[in-house]
């Protein structure tokens, strides 16, 4: 499947700022089943690209100067093919024990060591079907409700709260695959919202499994509870919102900030 994909984000200043950096996670991933037909990422300021530490086609953004607003606009045309069975077969220069630390949104609590207990029969290993279970799990414990967390929510307040998205969704997720030893990360992208009832802007995430014919990483949309098809792109992969965020950054003066984002995904 071929997406067309825009994805525009802009900040209001209520006074200038005279100094932003931030780094941009707004380019697909090369990886074996998606291929960038065509992308662009356009913005003011001096753009540097680089590669971060998970592999992620990343920019630096620095912009000098007074300035009030902020205006990014990521858009290009993706081809995806479904990974079999949700399998990510990609050859990576690390250990993917890197993504059994947890993080401060991931941390564990007793509540979440509970649930991952129940969750996950066993320690350090577990299959497809199992962790499928978990996601299955996840929807039934924290509801799906837009405008009840924050970014910098964590899979604890999620859980207390019974409510959350995508991103706490995930968050729990790795959050209890981490109290068993099984390796999982964070991934941030964008879903065709013909096939899904929630937005365009998405996150799920990769985990570890072990089946008796594949061990490594499998894709699953905790959210929906099924593993990630033809109507996915990923953007970047990280242990957390935090590590994978599409745009994240700093900035001197400006007052008080607005944002504005507007994601618009279709089938070509």
């Amino acid at each position: 499947m071929q997406l067309l994909i825009q994805h525009q984000t802009t900040y209001h200043y209520s006074l200038p700022s005279t100094y932003t950096i931030q780094q941009l996670r707004l380019t697909p991933r090369i990886e074996a089943h998606q291929q960038v037909i065509q992308w662009e990422v356009k913005t003011g300021g001096h753009k540097t690209p680089f590669i971060d530490a998970y592999g992620n086609q990343s920019h630096t953004l620095t912009i000098t100067g007074a300035h009030e607003t902020i205006s990014i606009l990521a858009h290009g045309i993706v081809d995806i093919h479904a990974p079999p069975f949700g399998r990510i077969v990609d050859v990576e220069h690390f250990s993917p024990l890197v993504f059994t630390v947890p993080t401060r949104l991931t941390e564990a609590t007793p509540a979440i060591y509970a649930f991952a207990q129940r969750g996950l029969p066993r320690d350090q290993t577990a299959t497809t079907s199992e962790l499928l279970h978990l996601a299955e799990q996840i929807q039934t414990a924290v509801a799906y409700r837009s405008g009840t967390t924050i970014v910098t929510s964590t899979a604890d307040d999620a859980l207390s709260l019974g409510l959350g998205v995508c991103q706490d969704h995930a968050h729990l997720f790795l959050a209890c695959c981490h109290v068993r030893g099984i390796p999982a990360r964070y991934v941030s992208g964008y879903i065709d919202p013909e096939t899904s009832d929630h937005a365009d802007s998405h996150a799920w995430v990769d985990v570890w499994a072990q089946d008796h014919d594949f061990h490594g990483w499998v894709s699953i949309d905790v959210t929906h509870a099924c593993l990630m098809n033809d109507a996915y792109c990923r953007l970047a992969v990280g242990r957390d919102y935090d590590s994978a965020a599409p745009v994240r950054g700093v900035r001197r003066g400006g007052g008080t900030e607005t944002l504005e984002v507007s994601v618009h995904v279709t089938p070509r």
